[in-house]
This record gives structure tokens, C-alpha cells and sequence, in this order.
């Protein structure tokens, strides 16, 4: 399995790298880094060379991942998946020649920002493969959720939906409890006023609850998912990890390991309709 997994990522790998796709992504990441480290002004300190390079790789990864599986998803490609003992090896190949490919352009970008770049102590260097390998990793996967190849009926939709919804929810959590509180509230009254006092207690304690110790519950709710990104930059611009910040690297790649499987189980159980 393993042989064939690494024969058909070398096939992807290189069918990218040699193409007109491939060499675009080469000039967009030599573009990016003229443009985010000019060799006149020299790199900025390690913070933001950090934060900086594990972005640029993340959306990199992202975008070769798109036109890997754009190119897994022709028809031309049926008889090698039609071969293969499982389905589970060809959207891992499409993975990890992506992830090479991303993490390449990345160690590229990261190379060339070294020129007239921060210096770097013997902690710094240890703290740059975890984070910019989950973020390369969730990426990638994330990725793979929105192609023709994995997606299936609603799926992306509702990914991607979920994701959009946290998102907004802590721009808008604030004006969101102050709705429930009062809609707590109307109901509590409401059940008074109706002599259903069980209830009408329930519902006072809630609205309570929400008033005092429960105030950040929502802002916890809709914050959790997103709490590893911020755990890192904190981390990254405080100087150091923390033990709970330690942790986010390995929860991002708890997130890329369930939403792999998802596409994995996605991909083997969907009927096929490749483009010519």
C-alpha cells in the first residue's frame, strides 16, 4: 500500500511541478516574497516572519491542493483508481503531493526571507515545524473538502457553512446574548404570568446564570474552534509557548485528522463523474 500511495504522489508531484500551473505557483511564491520581504528593507523580526511564512504556506498549500485534485478528478485518471485495492490511497496521494508541494514553496519563501533576515536562536527554530506543518496540513485538507473530487451532494456546503457561522458568530456574540437574554427573559415572564412556575424558575435561573458566570458562554461557543490560531499568535508574539499554547500544533492536526476521514469516507462511498 505504502508503495503504491508514494508511487502515485510522485506521478502528482511531478505532473504539477512541470506544468505551467506549477510554475506559476514558483513565480506567485518568489512574488510573494519580494513583495513581503524586500531585500532593501531586510525581513522584520521573528514574529511576524514567523506568522508571516506559516500564512503564505497555508494558502499555497491550499491552492496547490485545488489543482492537484482538479487534476485527480479527470477522467484520464479512472484506470489508476480502478486498480487501487481502496479509494483511500488516491485521495492520500492527492494529499500529500500537495502538502510537498505547499511545504517546498514554504521552506522556499522561508529560506529567502533568511536573507538580511531576524536572527534566530536554537527556541525559535524548534517552534517553526510544528505550527507550519499543522497549518500546511489543515490547509490541504481543508482543500480537498472544497474540490469536485471529495465533495459530496451539501458536503463543502456544510463545512465550510459551519465554519462561516463561527466566524461571524464572534463578530456578533455580544448582540447574540443580549437576544437571548431577552427572549429568556419574555419567556419567564410569560410562564408567570400563566402560573407555570416550574418552568418560569427554570427559565429565571438560566437568564441568571447568563447575566452572571454564563456571560462569556457564547463567545466560548462560537470561539473554541478557532482558539489554536489564536493560541499561537499569542504565543509567537508573547516570545514563548505556554503549556496550554503548546497544544494548539497538535489540536490543529486533530481537526485535519477528522476532516480527512470525513473526505476519505466521502470520496470511497460517491459515485465517480470525472470530466473528460
Amino acid at each position: 500500500m505504502i508503495q503504491r500511495i508514494w508511487a502515485l504522489m510522485r506521478y502528482m508531484f511531478g505532473s504539477l511541478i512541470f506544468s505551467l500551473a506549477g510554475t506559476l505557483f514558483v513565480i506567485l511564491t518568489l512574488l510573494s516574497w519580494a513583495v513581503l520581504f524586500p531585500l532593501g528593507q531586510g525581513t522584520p523580526d521573528f514574529e511576524n516572519y514567523f506568522l508571516i511564512v506559516a500564512a503564505l504556506g497555508g494558502t499555497i498549500t491550499f491552492l496547490a491542493t485545488l489543482t492537484i485534485a482538479s487534476r485527480a478528478n479527470r477522467a484520464e485518471n479512472f484506470p489508476l483508481i480502478a486498480r487501487l485495492p481502496s479509494r483511500v490511497e488516491y485521495i492520500t496521494a492527492v494529499f500529500l503531493a500537495a502538502l510537498a508541494f505547499g511545504g517546498l514553496m514554504q521552506l522556499l519563501v522561508g529560506l529567502l526571507a533568511l536573507i538580511g533576515g531576524p536572527e534566530m536562536l536554537a527556541g525559535h527554530i524548534l517552534q517553526i515545524p510544528p505550527v507550519w506543518i499543522a497549518v500546511d496540513v489543515l490547509a490541504a485538507v481543508l482543500a480537498l473538502h472544497a474540490t469536485d473530487l471529495v465533495s459530496s451532494g451539501w458536503s463543502r456546503v456544510i463545512i465550510f457553512g459551519s465554519l462561516a457561522i463561527l466566524l461571524i458568530g464572534q463578530n456578533v456574540v455580544e448582540r447574540l446574548n443580549s437576544w437571548i437574554l431577552q427572549l429568556i427573559s419574555t419567556a419567564s415572564s410569560a410562564l408567570y404570568a400563566r402560573q407555570i412556575e416550574g418552568a418560569a424558575a427554570i427559565m429565571g435561573s438560566i437568564s441568571a446564570w447568563l447575566y452572571g458566570s454564563g456571560n462569556g458562554f457564547l463567545a466560548d461557543v462560537f470561539g473554541i474552534i478557532f482558539w489554536p490560531f489564536r493560541a499561537i499568535a499569542d504565543a509567537v508574539i508573547g516570545g514563548g509557548f505556554t503549556r496550554s499554547e503548546a497544544m494548539a500544533p497538535a489540536a490543529l492536526l486533530l481537526y485535519a485528522t477528522v476532516l480527512f476521514l470525513i473526505a476519505a469516507d466521502l470520496f470511497a462511498g460517491k459515485d465517480l463523474d470525472m470530466p473528460e
